[in-house]
């Protein structure tokens, strides 16, 4: 997550102990002993020397304990991150709304036709099916980070 907003670890973890409060356990937890030492094999080698590697459990995010992080940091990605996050919310928020409201036209469409005319009724039903999906317009809503910039 450090590398994600652009901080250190150090930093990263200063900001979460000054703002516990803002983190509750449905948003942070820390890693148990054996997910640690799984997270600590999935590194080849480890750094030599004093203080180069985790003596403690890493903190894990959930969905909101990231956009949580992102808004106690002061970092230009972690600033970043945050206008993504709020505009991916928008637009769901938007494609919500807009299926809601054609799900309640074609409804009241549907109880004025009655069972009279089975075609029309058949044509209702596909822009029904339609209306459930949303296709992809540009690229895909979230971030990734390029963790081998500099």
């Amino acid at each position: 997550m450090a590398a994600l907003y652009g901080v250190s670890t150090k930093r990263l973890n200063e900001q979460v102990k000054r703002n516990r409060r803002r983190f509750p356990k449905e948003f942070m937890f820390l890693a148990t002993a054996d997910e640690a030492i799984f997270l600590r094999s999935q590194f080849a080698t480890l750094n030599t020397g004093w203080g180069r590697h985790r003596k403690y459990a890493p903190y894990l995010f959930t969905e909101h304990g990231a956009l949580m992080l992102a808004s106690v940091l002061n970092s230009a990605r972690a600033i970043e991150v945050s206008v993504m996050i709020v505009e991916a919310f928008v637009q769901m928020r938007h494609a919500v709304t807009i299926h809601a409201e054609l799900a309640e036209r074609v409804d009241e469409l549907e109880s004025r036709l009655g069972k009279h005319d089975s075609a029309i009724a058949a044509i209702l039903s596909a822009i029904r099916r339609l209306g459930q999906t949303v296709p992809s317009k540009g690229r895909p809503i979230g971030f990734t980070a390029d963790l081998n910039q500099d």
